[in-house]
């Protein structure tokens, strides 16, 4: 990550990032509960909405209304001109921790639901025990929820591969990422990670972008491996002796047949727990959930 720039947002956590391809980046704030347009250029920062909660995932609905995940909010549509925000009725299932999406042309959602136990601050007890509760969903224009893949440990990054009509889902808590076909709804495993995943995006090239908040855990996978009750036991155990996320900041890139292109890695105490990725024309954009600002660099 040769020449990376820190932009400061003017609030902590903006998980993911969205390049409107007109200079500007947006992102959604934890500590404010803001959506704000952040100009390339200039380095300006403005909030355009506030819808509450806390932002995540986003991505552009087809009439030009950004779509946000918002946690337990489940869910929301803003126009990013009005600021005005409007919440998306789910008919037939319930977003408990809504996280990620990716919207096709016809206007149809495919989102992450990465816990049905744990709220989005209790993250790590959901990974540490290992609930498989988290699951990728499709919900079609008029509001009809399909659940698609199940079993996850913690449903995060998804992104849609129009030429083979597949979607594509991350469980950040054991490092892989599964496929579901669309129109045979079979499910496999599409990659490993060389880390735990978080959001993913599709390039300009149309190759799978994936942010790596943390390095792979020994500890975390060796507690996998107990009993449900006694990984349950370890995940309530004092924060000091849970298994610890290793600080990096890394992005890997994947080819559409689920082989590595590119890793990219940047100084970790320049900027870390990267949650969020986007690549338009060269210039590529992070989030990260524990900053106080997002970073570009060109490749």
């Amino acid at each position: 990550m040769k020449n990376l720039r820190r932009i400061e947002v003017g609030g902590s956590g903006p998980e993911d990032v969205l390049f409107d391809g007109k200079g500007h980046i947006y992102s959604g704030l934890k500590n404010s509960n803001a959506v704000v347009r952040i100009d390339i250029a200039s380095s300006n920062v403005e909030i355009i909405a506030e819808p509450g909660g806390q932002p995540l995932g986003m991505d552009w609905m087809p009439d030009g209304r950004i779509l946000l995940c918002n946690t337990e909010l489940g869910l929301q549509t803003i126009d990013i001109k009005t600021g005005k925000v409007k919440s998306i009725s789910v008919k037939g299932d319930r977003l408990h921790l809504c996280n990620n999406a990716h919207v096709l042309a016809d206007g149809t959602i495919l989102v992450s639901d990465s816990s049905s136990k744990y709220p989005v601050d209790k993250y790590q007890k959901d990974i540490t025990e290992n609930t498989s509760t988290g699951r990728l969903l499709k919900i079609t224009p008029e509001g009809t929820a399909t659940v698609l893949v199940n079993g996850l440990c913690f449903a995060n990054g998804v992104v849609y591969l129009e030429a083979r009509n597949v979607a594509l889902v991350a469980a950040t808590g054991t490092c892989e990422i599964s496929q579901a076909n669309l129109t045979t709804g079979a499910v496999s495993k599409f990659a490993d990670t060389d880390g735990h995943p978080d959001n993913m995006s599709i390039g300009s090239d149309g190759r799978i972008w994936v942010a790596i908040p943390s390095q792979k855990s020994a500890p975390l996978a060796s507690v996998h491996k107990l009993p449900q009750f006694l990984r349950k036991i370890v995940a309530n155990l004092p924060e000091m002796v849970q298994p610890k996320a290793l600080k990096c900041c890394c992005v890997q890139v994947f080819n559409t047949d689920g082989t590595t292109h590119a890793m990219h890695v940047g100084n970790s105490d320049t900027y870390h727990m990267v949650t969020g990725v986007r690549e338009l024309d060269g210039l590529v954009a992070l989030g990260s959930i524990e900053q106080n600002s997002i970073a570009v660099f060109e490749i």
